[in-house]
């Protein structure tokens, strides 16, 4: 009987240890080192890739972030293309020096906005350039990066991570969160109708709830029957169980909106 008991006993303790590990907070993951040393011209395993439009400087600057899957030739094409509107682009990868892949699977390892620190590193660095406007940053992000950038464009993140706000921040189908907190920048949301992974009413749901006086409310535009990366040319594919598929007429809208949009803000 005594042995049961002790047995009894271990395994209680063992059973509260494992559900306290599964309660505990988190540690916030390493912050990123964005310098001189860590940011070079666009190749792979370095924290950041910069890409300088042709012209004089100083350039205005759009923070480039990646999705789940991590750097991905769509995040080059993106960074390739804002060159070619004349901005300067920085790809941030906020996951190889934290030892992580992708998230895609659900992970929580780095939710969006936590991961918005980056946003706020990245835009420290760039204002330190002289090459750069420093009064002149935005960012770009799709899918997780979509989320990030929602996430740093609150008033929150500001307050929070420090630095002057971003003028503008384009979130390409993102996941869109319940709570809308004020904004400190303004946000154009793109999403596709047919998205089966950040399904587009959650972005109608969230940007309904700004309203006509906030000072920044998020402008959003929904494409019928696009998918999920609907602005990733690539085969149609099925990814950790969703439907992604390029959609040339919503991406060709969608590259007329993004390049006034931000012509609009970083070019006042």
């Amino acid at each position: 009987m005594v042995r049961k008991a002790v047995l009894a006993a271990v395994a209680l303790v063992a059973l509260g240890s494992a559900a306290a590990q599964e309660t505990a907070p988190r540690p916030a993951p390493a912050p990123l080192v964005v310098n001189d040393d860590t940011v070079g011209i666009l190749r792979e395993r370095q924290v950041g890739s910069l890409i300088l439009p042709q012209g004089t400087p100083p350039f205005p600057a759009v923070i480039v972030l990646h999705g789940c899957n991590g750097i991905s030739r769509n995040t080059r094409v993106w960074a390739r293309r804002l060159a070619g509107w004349g901005y300067a682009a920085l790809i941030v990868d906020s996951f190889t020096s934290r030892g992580l892949h992708q998230v895609c699977d659900g992970s929580r390892a780095l939710p969006g906005p936590v991961r918005a620190r980056d946003v706020y590193t990245a835009a420290a660095y760039l204002r330190s350039r002289r090459d750069i406007d420093a009064g002149h940053i935005g960012a770009l992000g799709y899918s997780h990066g979509g989320w990030t950038g929602l996430a740093a464009a609150t008033q929150r993140a500001a307050e929070r991570f420090g630095g002057p706000p971003l003028l503008a921040v384009v979130s390409l189908y993102p996941f869109c969160p319940k709570i809308a907190l004020p904004l400190a920048s303004d946000v154009l949301i793109l999403a596709g109708d047919a998205d089966d992974w950040a399904p587009s009413s959650r972005c109608t749901e969230f940007s309904a709830k700004y309203g006509t006086d906030a000072v920044h409310r998020p402008s959003l535009v929904v494409y019928p029957g696009a998918h999920h990366s609907f602005d990733a040319q690539a085969p149609d594919r099925v990814y950790f169980g969703h439907n992604l598929r390029y959609d040339p007429k919503a991406t060709a809208d969608a590259l007329l909106r993004i390049r006034q949009f931000l012509d609009q803000h970083l070019r006042r």
